[in-house]
This record gives C-alpha cells, structure tokens and sequence, in this order.
C-alpha cells in the first residue's frame, strides 16, 4: 500500500504533523518503533496501579493554535495548572512560590525586601522578549542567503518587529540572549535563594551551567509557554503527559490517518535523489510520496540516510550540531505524602515544582561534575507530585513523583553507563531527597531510573538530549538545525523533517511538526526550489 506521506516515530511533533496533513485530505501513516504512542510524551504502568508521565512530565509549551486546530480537549486533553513551588534550603527555611503574583512579592520581601521591589521589573522585561519571540514559534524562519519573495517577506515582517522597538530594548534584548542567566539575574536581585529559583528553568535539559553564556535564552524558551492564557504558567496533563499524545493519536484517526507501532525504521529509501518511503527493521517497505521524519537531526541523516545521498557539507553541518545529554529522570511510587521538614503543614507548595538547590554557586558545582564526566553528586532535581491534583495516576492514597534530574553526562568519564554507575545516580537523588524530607525512602515502593542512556535506548533521543539539539544562539531561528535546512526541509527531495531539532526546538510544544505540515502542504500546493539546489549555492 502506498500513502502520500509516512512519518517516523510517534511523538508529539510527529503526530501533529500527521494530523495536520491528514485533515488536509493526505494519506497519512505513522510509524513507531515501540510498542506504545508518545514518544518522550508518554504515560506507562511501570508498577501496578501507577501511571508514570516518565519523560517529559509538565505542560505549558503545548501551542493553544494546535489544540484548537486539531480539537484536542474534545478527544480528552485536559491541563490541570499546578500551584507554585518552594526551594528548601540548607539552613531549614525556604522560598515559597504561588499562583498569586502579590504572595509571591511578600515571599520575596521575606528574604529581601530589595528583590520583591525588583520582582515587577523582572517580570515585565522578560515578558517583554516573550511578545517578541511567541509570534515566531509558529512561523517558518526566513533564509537570509535567500532572495525568494517569502523569505524576503518574511525578514521584512521580522525587520518590522525589531524596528517597533526603542534602541535600549533592541539592545537589552540582544544581550538578554547572549547572556548567562547568573549575570542577567544579578542585575536584578541579592538573594540567592531568589536567584537560584528564577534561575530553574534556564538549566532544564541543557549541558551548560547558570553561569554559562546563553543559559538566558534558555529560561525565556521555558516562558513562552501558557495554561488557559496565563503566560508563563504550567500544569499536568491529567492522567499523565501521555493524555497529549492520546489526544493526538484520537485526533489523527478521527481524521482517516494510521499508526503502526513495533515499527522501527532501519532505512528512508532514496531513488534518483527523492525519498520514496521507508524501509522497517522487519524488512517490510512501506512507499509513500513523502517521508516525515520526528527524529532528531543526527539520528535521521547520520543513521538511516545512506550519506552517499547526501551532500558532503550538509553531512559536515550535520555531525557539528551540539546535541549532549545532560538530564536523567526518577519516576517513583510511593506509599504516602513525604512530610518536608521546612514545610508548615498544609502548604500549598508541594503541589507545585520542589527544589533543594538554593544558590547558583551549587547549580555550577553540579554542572561541574557533569564537565568532568560524572553524574552530579548533589544533583539539581526538579521534583514534583502531580498526583496531589490529579489522583488519577495511581491507587488511593498512594502517589506518583517525578524527579528530573541535572546533571547527567552521555557518557562517565568517557565510557558508557553501567547498571552500577545508574544505581549510583538513584542514590544521590533519593539520598537528597531524604535530607530534607526524612523517613521519605520508606515510602518509596518503585522507582524508574533513566539515565541519558535509557533516553536513548527507549526513545531515540541521541546522547538523551531531551530537546533535540542544545538551544544555544548558534543552533536558533535559520540556523535550526543547519543553515540551508531550516525550513523543514532537507537535501533529499521529499524528505522533511518536523521534530525538535528544528526551529522553534524543544519541549511538549508541538510547533516544529505544524510549521513541517504547514510547510509540506505549500510545497504540495507550488513546488518550491528543490532543498539541494538551495544548499549547494551556501
């Protein structure tokens, strides 16, 4: 059977794509090498009773367009927002965050009254470069070198948006994306405890450190995102990440497209310079006009492209692009509510994100071990409970926590992961744990550990890079994965690629597979230049 398009691996991009191509009248099948949907947006039963979400485990990115175009709440997608957050300190106290913007500015003033009068500020400059970056997640980046008239409308309407700003806020932004989030935050508050919160989510699944140059761009990708318009905002997809791409998957079908999964690609089959489908590791070939890959850059070209069909720079460019695995993740069951000694009873801050690193200086030391080679040895961990909003995910009163964890390195100390150096990880992150909720590996009944080895393995995420590609300046916009191939498209006619190695990157956000869809579906209506004959004038 033949189909107008086949695309590889069913994670969300992929299944976005599928279904935007699919209610475009496309035939369309998607193939996946597990046996279950989802991809690093999964909900499993590792232990009875117990849904993990165990990749990706909160929601906010998730584009509200797509949930709109593809009726996602309709086929079950629900977010529940989650309430805040707390990090603990070594001295017994800690930093309470909330929903409410003034109990966070009397928090602040609690720890410094300088860095509540200082909160405003921060949140209106940030929120600032958000207006300027969320127009761009759902538009396909211009090609500078181009002189076709879309790129040349394009980076005019860009030209356009710079030019409405004042020279001090073009030039704050330009720093803002070049600049470590240590050094952005300093010029704002004096507390670390406040600094090191803020600076959470600008070290989420990169392999740089706070004081790392470009770590601000970082944050800014984690707060672009919304949950019922409240920018900035996160919450649990209900019944775990997988309720996105279970509401993909329905949507897909509803509208005539297939998923097979235990489908794994061994090869995309070339002919006379034009993807014609894919081989499976069964040996089975599946023919298609087009051939959709959600896998990410290195792992499509490098692994399952013969590179005699592909140029030799585009192989260069290809084999350059930074993709380092610094995240590792705990799923545990538990028989109860770990009591944490520095929360009063019944405060709202353990149904949000929970931290135990209270200052930059101890989110650089934990980099460090990760530039030497190691897992961290006082890890950073982005603890969570989802299940004290959503009970959903396991048996009464018993409860899920997730635990993701920076920093973990692709390899320790040049070689690969043993099941010994992965027990050792667990260790450090429940021995942290213990620390400040004492009695807390007690109740532990199970726990998954995933190493960027497992992420690998499990989910095809090279070197287990969660985002498909560092997010560094060098590798954004036009440059997303490679220059000449950041419009979906690659040298091979016909093969498009639509995961998070391309603009806008990574996270549960399901704009790299629109853009691709949208991108395929106007190649359709007017053939565009062929993608090789673009690149070989760079």
């Amino acid at each position: 059977m033949s189909y107008d398009a086949v695309i590889i691996g069913a994670g969300h991009n992929g299944l976005v794509a599928a279904c935007y191509l699919a209610r475009a009248g496309q035939k369309v099948l998607v193939v996946e090498k597990n046996d279950w949907i989802g991809g690093a947006a999964v909900s499993r039963e590792l232990y009875p009773g117990f849904t993990y979400s165990n990749c990706s485990y909160v929601s906010s990115l998730f584009r509200p367009e797509i949930m709109r175009d593809l009726e996602l709440p309709k086929h079950g997608l629900q977010v529940l927002p989650y309430e805040g957050g707390a990090v603990f300190m070594e001295g017994g106290d800690y930093l309470g965050m909330y929903r409410d913007h003034d109990a966070n500015r009397r928090e602040f003033a609690r720890h410094s009254p300088r860095d509540a009068e200082a909160y405003d500020r921060y949140n209106r400059d940030v929120l600032r470069h958000c207006r300027f970056i969320r127009p761009l997640l759902m538009r396909t980046p211009p090609d500078p070198s181009s002189f076709r008239p879309r790129d040349l409308s394009e980076l005019a309407w860009l030209g356009k948006q710079l030019f409405g700003m004042s020279e001090r806020q073009m030039l704050d932004m330009i720093r803002f994306w070049t600049m470590s989030i240590s050094d952005y935050l300093d010029e704002y508050f004096e507390h670390p405890v406040v600094k090191a919160y803020l600076a959470v989510a600008s070290i989420i699944g990169t392999a740089l450190g706070p004081m790392s140059p470009g770590t601000a761009y970082v944050l800014l990708h984690h707060m672009m995102g919304d949950v019922d318009g409240n920018v900035g905002s996160w919450g649990y997809s209900r019944g775990g990440m997988g309720g996105i791409t279970k509401a993909l998957t329905a949507s897909l079908r509803a509208a005539g497209g297939e998923v097979r999964t235990g489908s794994g690609v061994a090869q995309v089959l070339v002919r006379n310079g034009r993807a014609v489908g894919v081989a499976l590791e069964n040996g089975d070939e599946i023919r298609a006009r087009r051939v959709v890959s959600n896998m990410d850059v290195k792992r499509t070209f490098l692994k399952h492209v013969e590179e005699r069909e592909l140029p030799g720079d585009f192989v260069k460019r290809v084999k350059a692009f930074k993709i380092r695995g610094s995240s590792g993740k705990l799923n545990i069951a538990l028989d109860g509510v770990p009591k944490f000694t520095a929360l009063p009873e019944g405060a709202p801050n353990i149904r949000g994100d929970m931290h135990f690193t209270d200052s930059i200086e101890k989110m650089e030391r934990a980099y460090d071990d990760w530039k030497a080679g190691h897992y961290s040895r006082d890890p950073f961990q982005d603890m969570m409970i989802p299940t004290l909003i959503d009970p959903t995910m396991t048996p009464p009163g018993k409860h899920f926590m997730s635990c993701f964890v920076q920093y973990a390195p692709p390899k320790i100390e040049g070689r690969d992961w043993t099941d010994a150096d992965r027990d050792g990880f667990r260790d450090a992150c429940l021995d942290q744990i213990e620390t400040y909720a004492p009695g807390f590996k007690s109740l532990v009944l199970h726990a998954e550990v995933r190493t960027p080895r497992e992420l690998e393995a499990e989910v095809g995420l090279t070197e287990g890079n969660i985002f498909q590609g560092e997010l560094t300046f060098d590798q954004l916009l036009f440059n997303r994965p490679v220059p000449g191939c950041a419009q979906y498209r690659s040298p091979i006619k016909d093969l498009w690629i639509c995961g998070s190695s391309t603009h806008p990157g990574g996270g549960v956000m399901g704009a790299p597979g629109r853009n691709a869809a949208a991108e395929i579906l106007r190649d359709i209506k007017a053939p565009t230049t062929h993608m090789s004959e673009a690149y070989a004038v760079l």
